[in-house]
């Protein structure tokens, strides 16, 4: 049997109707906070349990019979996602999963600036610790973001940031799929798909170079401007957006700036059987 968690988001929701295509429907098990938001998988026949990060006690019994566990990465930017994920790896400890998945990122390191990044790599030493089987998906920063970090480069002709760096831009939907060959694999007996999997697109394009697919994609004169990063946060609080928010986005920029979003892997083409998305297409799209 399969658990997925967060089957009601994006990006676990793709990989569930992936899963679909390659597992008969009672074979899966989706977990929600809010059963009655999974019910497109109850009426094909896929099980939902309730359970939710935040309330250990409910976990147990929602993860019991796993043969893999899909475990999907908190996406409150308020929340404690370390002590949520250990609650929930706990939980999988006592429900005698066989094997995690869980959703990660490829800058997950405990001194990168990005925040989410430090939870990742915290959460991999807690499976790490946990005595399971495990794997962690390190996806490459999803490709779709770029639609609000690189502005109105349309009306403006400017891309303007506080910091650059090259980035492995990766398709959310590619990763998704990509997440269900995994657990196919697994369960087919694949015993090399353990650890750390880093998953991302062939180039790591930095802000200058997206300039440049931007141009080619518009037709028009594209530039990336470097701008003072307190400038830049500044800027942005006067746009409306709060600081906290505005200085959470800075350390993607300065972590992307040091090189953690730098590296990129075949693994995914491999897994997916063709050439993963690229930043052209996010643009043209």
């Amino acid at each position: 049997m399969i658990v997925i968690t967060g089957a009601t988001g994006a990006l676990n929701g793709a990989t569930t109707d992936h899963l679909l295509s390659r597992f008969p429907a009672e074979e899966l098990v989706v977990v929600a906070r809010t059963p009655e938001k999974a019910r497109r998988f109850a009426d094909l026949g896929v099980s939902v349990r309730s359970g939710d990060y935040a309330d250990p006690g409910s976990l147990v019994d929602a993860f019991r019979g796993a043969d893999q566990l899909l475990l999907v990465s908190s996406s409150d930017p308020t929340a404690d996602a370390v002590a949520l994920h250990t609650a929930a790896v706990d939980a999988a400890v006592q429900a005698d999963v066989g094997h995690v998945l869980y959703t990660s990122h490829q800058g997950a390191h405990p001194r990168t600036p990005f925040g989410p990044g430090r939870d990742h790599a915290a959460t991999e030493a807690v499976l790490e610790r946990s005595g399971l089987a495990w794997t962690s998906l390190r996806n490459g920063f999803y490709a779709h973001s770029l639609l609000w970090l690189t502005g109105d480069w349309r009306t403006t002709g400017t891309i303007a940031v506080p910091a650059d760096g090259p980035v492995s831009w990766t398709s959310r939907e590619d990763a998704a799929e990509a997440a269900a060959v995994v657990v196919a694999r697994i369960a087919a007996g694949d015993t090399g798909l353990g650890g750390p999997l880093t998953l991302t697109a062939d180039e790591a394009p930095t802000f200058v170079d997206v300039a440049a697919l931007a141009s080619a994609a518009s037709g028009r004169s594209v530039e990336r401007v470097l701008v003072d990063p307190e400038e830049w946060v500044a800027a942005q609080v006067a746009a409306g957006r709060p600081e906290r928010v505005a200085r959470f986005t800075l350390g993607f920029y300065e972590a992307a700036g040091e090189g953690f979003f730098a590296g990129t892997s075949p693994l995914l083409g491999d897994l997916l059987g063709r050439l993963p998305s690229t930043v052209s297409d996010v643009l043209t799209a």
